[in-house]
């Protein structure tokens, strides 16, 4: 009988996981350690807590401190991590921030740190190790990508601009990558159980029934589907997928 375990593994694997401590790139972060690999989280937070966090996994994840912003330190990077951890097979771009203001209040300023954030830094990162990728020719990078890379949502234009640049970044890569084995996907979460989606709707019922109204499922979704789809697009299971972004969104981009 055919056996397909395995190719859901990601045992003996090592993922490197920005903005890996809170949020979804937490979850991220657990579900490719249940997976079986070893996860580096790169994170701006200070390394005792960091520790902290990530004591749970019993050294099964490893901390970094690095600000993705930090574009010129992002080769030496990549380069201490394939020294001291071994080689990397996955890159999972999660790190990101956050404006929400209308367009006649944000920034220049603000705008930008949203797309260094997002889309420089992530660039900046892939790029120093996709030479390493190449060379072992395998490799799964994914981006986060979003609703707003999808559909407009008011006051969000540096956000939606970076998930959105996604798209176009991920396309380009997966063709460029590709032949050589590493596999360029990213996936879109729709409205997930967070303390950012509860500041967000707590208060406000009617955005709440908004956002279920366009959710066939009609639930928001929990931040281990997103982990779940990472170890999927990561694994030998997804080898044929390739420039895909996968809305893991019960539904809602086609809800009606």
């Amino acid at each position: 009988m055919f056996q397909t375990e395995e190719l859901f593994s990601l045992k003996g694997r090592t993922a490197v996981i920005t903005g890996g401590l809170t949020g979804l790139g937490f979850a991220i972060t657990k579900c490719m350690v249940g997976a079986g690999a070893k996860a580096v989280v790169l994170s701006r937070e200070k390394q005792e807590r960091a520790e902290e966090i990530l004591a749970e996994f019993e050294g099964r994840a490893v901390f970094y401190q690095f600000d993705i912003t930090d574009v010129d330190r992002a080769q030496a990077m990549a380069d201490r991590i394939i020294a001291e951890q071994g080689p990397v097979t996955v890159l999972v771009n999660n790190a990101g921030n956050h404006c929400k203001k209308p367009i006649e209040e944000m920034s220049v300023e603000e705008y930008q740190s949203v797309l260094n954030v997002h889309l420089v830094g992530a660039f900046a990162l892939t790029k120093a190790f996709v030479p390493h990728m190449k060379a072992q020719k395998k490799g799964s990078i994914l981006f986060q990508a979003s609703m707003t890379s999808y559909i407009g949502m008011p006051m969000v234009a540096g956000y939606a601009t970076a998930k959105s640049g996604y798209l176009g970044l991920m396309h380009t890569l997966a063709v460029e990558c590709g032949p050589e084995g590493v596999r360029v996907n990213a996936i879109a979460p729709g409205w997930i159980d967070t303390p950012m989606f509860h500041k967000a709707t707590d208060a406000d019922p009617e955005r709440l029934a908004k956002i279920l109204g366009r959710i066939p499922m009609k639930s928001v979704g929990d931040p281990m589907d997103i982990g779940l789809a990472a170890v999927y697009l990561s694994s030998d299971a997804a080898r044929y997928i390739n420039g895909v972004c996968l809305p893991v969104d019960g539904g809602a981009l086609i809800g009606f």
